[in-house]
Order: structure tokens, then sequence, then C-alpha cells
């Protein structure tokens, strides 16, 4: 929300400073993003009219203008505007003046005319971005006054950034109404005389979805000029606020919107057949908007219509076929109010964002339509002319907001805010507030007003006190927690453990987006579907996610667009699963490509394969200190040979591990090979609680044997093997060496391991050694078919 300092110091004016005004209004929770000069700096710019003017003997394009700046005698002017003309009023810039970026006026010759200043246009002033001429002042504009003293320039413009709950605030006069409290000024919204009905011509209104429009004015202003000038302050005001002028019937709803928060609408009402008409649009319905733009509406979106066809999107935008224009000459002035739900999402849903659906859609007073539309009225009469009619309003009481009183303790002030607050400071302030007050035996029962949809618990009006007290007022207390410690099993591994490990394994830590597009989780998993989202940010993220491998490929990509060759990335977070109901599944994944190290001069570079990530997920493991298995498999989004799926012992899935698809690789836009990592993270999360075994007394042995197995054989099978033979005192197998070549037959390969013996009763003799080294190579045999090496 953006505002002029001087229209708010119109309705309340402190005696503060700017800082001080801008300090106040933060504090008091409407943070303030910026402040900004009305105008940017120049001098000796005044207001002149042009006397006469001729044409330029050497120029076609050029006027020789004598104008009159206030002197005793005009002055020479050459001017090439073309709205230039004999009777104007317009900015002045005399020699010596110095206009925005610097620009110093001097006398000049312009094609041997003398010329003694400059005729500016808003754009030379620094008012505009653009401008097709001069800027045109009105008729009574004083010659000879500085222009930054008739257009009020030395103005600041406040930006206010305010939460949704604040919608009371998004006005001149709810802003007003906030400096005033603050402040202690009385202060009441000004009071608009009614303006006299001319006329009693009127159009009917039906209203089909009351509980989404429960309250609907509208009034026929017959013979406006629609060609008429808006007058210089409300063009700056609207300017000031970020709103360029359109013309007077659109500017005065836009000034009525900034003054009050109530958005309006003028329809040309010529263009409406028989009636306007409030109700939901049909299936596949088309409105042409005054965006230019044409939707096609779903069958529960609110609309204005006449007999014929839809005009307006409700509460969001107007309609082209039934716009004002410079040929109007009656139009029907809509002011309603909508209900927030009804409002909430439509104008994202069509791709729009309007001040009235910033409104309507956080809650507009309901009690502010009579006033808003008399404002208008006097407004447009006096601007445009015309002739009023009486208005024509159909609302449905059941169906307006209920304000219900709320209970506020005084001992609750006490204990959440730790000040105690007399009565009648507590009374003043909810009144300031536009609140109404009933004691009772609890404390008070405080009903909030029309424009706070925002108060509905205590807790809520405790927030009001402290802010309007002053947070900075409130006294410090050290916070008394009696709470007891939450428990810590040794059973469960933290997920900051594991993500510590990862840190310390070179990953760093990614968060990304929930919503994935659709098409890139198809691609990953084309066997899911996907849960849908009902209202997406955007059409690339539509869909929740089923993997965490889209936010980390897409982050991936971006990095090495970026010249980023070596990135390792992880994510924890939930996957959504579209079960019979939705599944959330929290994951730990992973993604690493290009060299194994940083660039050094202590190791070669090695570019980064899948056993170099399955050891960083072994590292993950071993702090559970379970056992996994690692079994290959095949997945759609990864390499068919270079793929692990991971499960317990007894089976469990857990995750996979391995290289992306190459396909794949060129589609997310990677030109390296690309590993990856995604794991359960509940059967990642339980631990092994150590425990304590004795120490043997007696040496341990090892022994060492060449095994020749057939290709196809698994690591994991042979120590398994080992391990199961059903040797007590066999406490642990390795394999050190794998081989294939010259001396191995094709087919086979030559695997090296070594066996670890101990008795914790004594030391082990030769015939013991040999009888269980025996039995382990019988067990390999006769599971494995596996022979000593020669």
């Amino acid at each position: 929300m953006r505002i002029s300092e001087a229209w708010l110091r119109e309705l309340v004016n402190p005696p503060i400073s700017t800082d001080e005004l801008v300090e106040q209004i933060t504090m008091a929770g409407l943070e303030v993003d910026s402040v900004e000069p009305a105008a940017a700096e120049f001098s000796k710019v005044v207001v002149a009219e042009v006397v006469s003017l001729i044409q330029h003997p050497n120029a076609d394009k050029l006027k020789v203008c004598q104008v009159d700046v206030g002197d005793k005698a005009p002055i020479q002017i050459v001017c090439g505007a073309s709205n230039v003309r004999e009777g104007l009023k317009v900015p002045a810039a005399l020699v010596g003046a110095v206009l925005p970026g610097n620009f110093k006026i001097k006398k000049s010759k312009l094609r041997g005319e003398v010329s003694l200043g400059m005729l500016c246009s808003e754009k030379e002033l620094g008012l505009a971005d653009d401008a097709s001429g001069l800027m045109e002042l009105a008729d009574d504009a004083p010659v000879g006054m500085d222009i930054r003293e008739y257009l009020a320039l030395d103005d600041q413009c406040i930006e206010v950034d305010l939460t949704p709950n604040r919608a009371d605030c998004l006005s001149v006069e709810g802003i007003a109404r906030e400096v005033a409290v603050l402040n202690k000024i009385d202060w009441q919204p000004k009071v608009f005389e009614v303006v006299p009905v001319s006329h009693q011509d009127t159009i009917v209104v039906e209203v089909e979805q009351p509980e989404k429009c429960p309250r609907y004015l509208g009034r026929v202003i017959k013979n406006v000029s629609a060609q008429a000038e808006t007058p210089v302050w409300m063009q700056e005001r609207l300017r000031r606020s970020g709103l360029r002028s359109l013309g007077p019937l659109v500017d005065v709803t836009n000034y009525v919107l900034l003054e009050m928060g109530q958005p309006l609408h003028a329809f040309d009402a010529d263009k409406i057949s028989e009636a306007i008409v409030v109700r939901d649009s049909q299936a596949d319905e088309k409105l042409a908007l005054l965006n230019d733009q044409e939707i096609m509406l779903d069958a529960d979106t609110l609309v204005i219509a006449d007999r014929k066809h839809a005009l307006a999107l409700a509460g969001v935008m107007g309609g082209q076929d039934s716009a004002v224009s410079d040929q109007t000459q009656n139009i029907f002035l809509e002011c309603a109010f909508f209900n927030p739900v009804a409002i909430a999402g439509k104008a994202r849903q069509y791709g729009l964002h309007t001040d009235s659906s910033h409104r309507f859609e956080r809650g507009v007073d309901f009690t502010l339509q009579h006033r808003a539309i008399e404002r208008a009225t006097q407004l447009i009469v006096a601007i445009a002319g015309g002739e009023v009619g009486p208005v024509t309003e159909v609302v449905h009481e059941q169906f307006l907001p209920q304000r219900q009183p709320v209970l506020l303790r005084p001992q609750r002030i006490q204990k959440i805010l730790g000040i105690e607050m007399p009565d009648d400071q507590v009374e003043d302030i909810f009144t300031r507030l536009g609140m109404k007050l009933e004691s009772d035996a609890e404390g008070w029962r405080i009903t909030p007003p029309g424009f706070r949809f925002d108060i509905s618990i205590e807790a809520d009006l405790l927030e009001e006190i402290g802010r309007i007290y002053g947070y900075n007022n409130l006294p410090n207390s050290r916070l008394l927690m009696r709470s007891a410690l939450g428990a810590a099993p040794e059973a469960k591994l933290p997920l900051d453990r594991l993500k510590d490990l990862l840190v310390d394994l070179d990953y760093q830590e990614a968060i990304t987006y929930s919503f994935v597009d659709e098409e890139q989780l198809k691609l990953l998993m084309p066997d899911e579907v996907p849960v849908r989202l009902q209202n997406p940010i955007s059409q690339d993220l539509a869909v929740m996610r089923t993997t965490l491998w889209c936010g980390l490929l897409n982050a991936a990509a971006y990095n090495t667009k970026r010249q980023q060759n070596r990135v390792r990335l992880f994510e924890s977070g939930l996957s959504f699963i579209n079960a019979e109901s939705i599944v959330q599944k929290p994951k730990l994944a992973g993604i690493a490509l290009g060299s194994v190290l940083p660039e050094q001069w202590g190791e070669k570079s090695r570019k980064l394969d899948f056993f170099d990530v399955k050891a960083d997920v072994e590292a993950l493991f071993a702090l559970t200190g379970f056992e996994f298995k690692w079994l290959k498999d095949q997945h759609p989004a990864l390499h068919p040979g270079q793929t692990a799926r991971i499960t317990t012992a007894d089976g469990q899935a857990v995750g996979w591990v391995g290289m992306l698809h190459p396909e794949l690789e060129k589609k997310f836009g990677f030109d390296t090979q690309v590993f990856l990592f995604e794991l359960d993270l509940d059967s990642l999360q339980h631990k092994k609680v150590p425990r304590f075994t004795a120490l043997s007394k007696f040496p341990s042995v090892r022994r060492d044997m060449a095994l020749l197995v057939e290709e196809g054989v698994k690591a994991s099978d042979i120590v398994d093997c080992v391990m199961s033979a059903g040797f007590e005192k066999l406490r642990d197998v390795h394999i050190f060496d794998i081989y294939q070549g010259q001396g191995v037959e094709p087919g086979y390969k030559s695997v090296a391991l070594s066996i670890v013996l101990q008795d914790f009763n004594q030391t082990l003799t030769d015939s013991e050694i040999d009888a269980i080294f025996n039995g382990v190579l019988q067990s390999l045999n006769s599971k494995l078919n596996a022979k000593l090496r020669d």
C-alpha cells in the first residue's frame, strides 16, 4: 500500500516528523518498506500561460511562444510540443532552472530564435516515465506560482507492507485511524453529504448468489462528461499511490478505493441489457476483460452479468463490453460487498491480480458501501457533471459477516503482556480502534467493527493492546520454563547426525519445493500417480513430488550452468504418495557429479563413479550399526547397469542408489555422469544400541584364501556364505582382492578373502583352525561352487 504523507496528514496530523511517523507505523505492525520523495529535485519551475504563439520561421515543428511567467512582461520560449496552444497553462522552467538529472536551463537560440526557458512535460519534471506532450495545468492555476508549491510536491510517498490480516489498513483512512490511535488524537471518518437525486431511472439488480454477494448497491448517473479533465490534485494523489490517470470516471473509483478501501466499478449503462445479475458463471463462458485478455470461466466463478452475457469478473476486473469510454454518457455505478471466501484465489486462477481483488479477498468493511457510493457520486458530479439517480440496494443480512463479542480478561493482560493497565486506558484503546465494549464480571465483551476481520479470540485483543501500548514499552522478563526433558532414545538416530555426516563428506544441504513439474516427475517415476494441486502457484509446479530427485536435479543443473562443475547436494523432506489417502514419507536423498575431490596438487583428478557414492551411503548405514543388502535391480530413472536397490536384512525396502539414465542426463541438461541416492528415513533412523562384549585374552588368527567363482557371484553372497557356515569361533571375514585376467579362465573371477578366528577360552590349535578353514571352504563349494585357486 503506497500513500502520500500529505494526504494522510490532511486526515490526521500528529506533531511528529516523517521519520517518527514511519517508526510509529512500523512498530504498530504496519511495516514501512520505503519512503521516497513525491517528485525528483528541481528548481525555478513556475506556472506559466502561453499568451500567443507563431510558427517558427526556420522549423516546421517548432513554435515561438510568448509566455506569461508572472513577470512584468511575457518571455519568449521556443517549443516543439504538439499540444502547445494559446491560453494553455503549463510548467515553465526559467533560465537558471535545474531539472532532474542535473539538466540546467540556459538562454539559447533554436534555429535562430531566442528561447528564455523551456515548457515542461511530466517526464521532464520526473513525474512520469513517459509523456506525449506538455503537462497541462488547470485553467485556474495561478501564473508565476512555483510548481512545487502548486502541486504540493514537497511530499513523501510511504510504502506500507501489510500482512494479509490487516486489510483494514488498505486505505488512507485505515492508516489515518491507526495513526490517530497511536497519538491519542480524536478522529472520525469524514461525513459526505448525500448528493440530491435528480431522476428516478434505475436498473434492476438480481443477486442469485446471496451467500457470495450479500450486499450490492448500484445507481444510474446520466449525462456525465467522460471527456472532462481529472483535477490535478486527484491525478497527483493517484500518481503518488502508484496509479495513473485513466479519465475522470475510472479515476474517481480508484480514488475512493485508495481513500476508503472500497472498490467500485463504473459500467456504461447504455451497454447493459435490461438488468444486472450477480450469478455464477456458466461452464466455458467467455469474458473479455479490460486488460484485453479473454478468459474461459469455470462454473463456480462469480460474475456480474446482464440478461445476455457476463460483464465483469466479480471483485476482480471489469469487462470490455461494458467499459466506459470517451463516448460514455450514462453510467451504472456499482458498489458491493463480496464474501472473501468467494473471491479468494479467483484472480490468481485466471492469472490476474488487481487492487480490487487484493482487498476483497482479504475482507472489505461490509458497512462501508453506502458511504463509498455517495462519496464516488459526489466526486463524479463535481468533475464530470451528471444527473444522479436513486441507489438500488439488494441486501441479505443473514449472509453478511457476524461480529461476535470476544471476552478480554484483565488478568490475561497482566499474564501475557506483563503490564497492569488501568480499565479506562484499555477502554480508550479499543474505543479509538472502533470497537464496542461491554463490561461484565469477567472483564469486557469487545465486539470488533466491520472492517476488522482479524479479531476473533482473546489473543487478538491482547495483540492490539501490545502494539498500541508499544512493544518497546513492554517490560523485559526472563522466561520461566518448567518442563521435563524430552526423551532421546539411543535406538533412534537423529536426522541432524545424518546431515552432519553428509556435510563432512562434502555435500551441501538443499531445500527445494515440494511442488514439481509433472512432466519431469513422469520421466523419473513413470509408474506413480502424483497428488495434483488444485491451485498451483505456477504451471511447472503443479503436482506434489513422489521423489526428492526432481528438486535436486534442477538445483544441480542450475549450478552446472553457472560453471560449478563439481556438485554434491542432499535434501531431507517428504515425498507424497497418492494412495487411497495422501501418504507422506520422509526421505533423505542426494546427488553428486563431477570429480571425486576438488582440484589440488596432492591427488590426481578423477571422475566420480558408482562406488564413490555407494561408499557415502554405506557411511550413513554404518551409523545405524545394522547390515543392509545391496541388490542389483532396475529403476526407470537410473542406468540399467549401475543401479542398486537397498533393503534391510529382512528384506524391507530402504532405497536406491545409481547413475542417472543417459537419456535423462540430456533431458535435464547435464553433460557428465550424475549419481543419485534416495533412502527411506524411517528405516535409516533405527540404530543398534551398542552392547559391551568382553575382550578375549587369547590371540586371533587370520587365514587367507583365493577362490575361483563364477563371474556372476556377488561379493555379498560370499561373505554371507562364510558367516553362515556355523562356526562360533569365526569372528569376521574381509574381501581384499578381486582379479580377472591372465591365469583365470573366462567366465570366472578370483576373489581373495581373509577370515578371522578367535576363541574366548583358549588359544586355537592348528587342527581347530584347519577344521574351520576346511568347513568354510566346503560350504563355499557346495553353495557357490567355489574352488581354491591353484
